[in-house]
């Protein structure tokens, strides 16, 4: 998994409240099991208009916000199913932070789980940050810093964020939860040597 440490990109915001994982991939767009595949039909609902053409109408559509890598979005983002899809569809597009004053529990652990950063900040900040974007024509760009735990705006102004210790560093250091284990395993090791002396009969022995 690719480490998250700091990123600068294009901004769109879509705050509307209760975005659920069937709006960020609908059901329908749903054709593979795997984590690819499914950036076409991320927001397909409101990304298209008929015969599947896009909808000028709609953010990730406009010409200065093509590129999009991160996310500006309403309370309780990603709340609903627990369909994993909406991570994966949200980050082959290309988003790599989403900033909201809230998101569904089990998608925020998912965005975590592949790489994908969520960044909780309050209403009002998140709010002045899709003004600062859409003040420029040319497609405003925000930076986010995992170190320091900052949303920095074009301006320079800074915007702190917290996230939990373990999250940081999954992210960090790009370990999802299997490499995150494996990077115990000495610690794994010496407790199954150390049962095997206590509770042989465990392993069949």
């Amino acid at each position: 998994m690719e480490p998250f440490i700091t990123h600068t990109g294009v901004a769109a915001a879509l705050l509307r409240s209760n975005i659920d994982t069937d709006a960020i991939i609908p059901s329908r767009e749903m054709k593979t099991v795997s984590k690819t595949g499914l950036a076409g039909g991320l927001f397909a609902g409101w990304r298209y208009v008929q015969a599947r053409e896009p909808d000028p109408n709609f953010v990730l559509n406009r010409v200065n916000q093509r590129g999009s890598s991160i996310l500006l979005a309403g309370l309780n983002f990603g709340c609903g199913s627990s369909r994993e899809h909406a991570v994966w569809a949200l980050k082959e597009y290309g988003i790599r932070a989403l900033i909201a004053p809230s998101f569904g529990a089990i998608f925020a652990g998912n965005c975590v789980r592949n790489g994908l950063l969520p960044v909780v900040l309050p209403e009002a900040q998140v709010n002045a940050l899709a003004a600062s974007v859409a003040a420029d024509p040319q497609g405003r760009k925000l930076s986010v810093d995992l170190q320091r735990c900052v949303v920095n705006d074009a301006a320079g102004k800074a915007y702190p964020f917290e996230i939990a210790a373990s999250q940081r560093e999954m992210l960090l250091k790009g370990l999802d939860p299997i490499a995150l284990t494996l990077a115990s395993s000495a610690t794994i090791d010496a407790f199954q040597a150390a049962d095997r002396q206590a509770r042989p009969w465990i392993y069949g022995n």
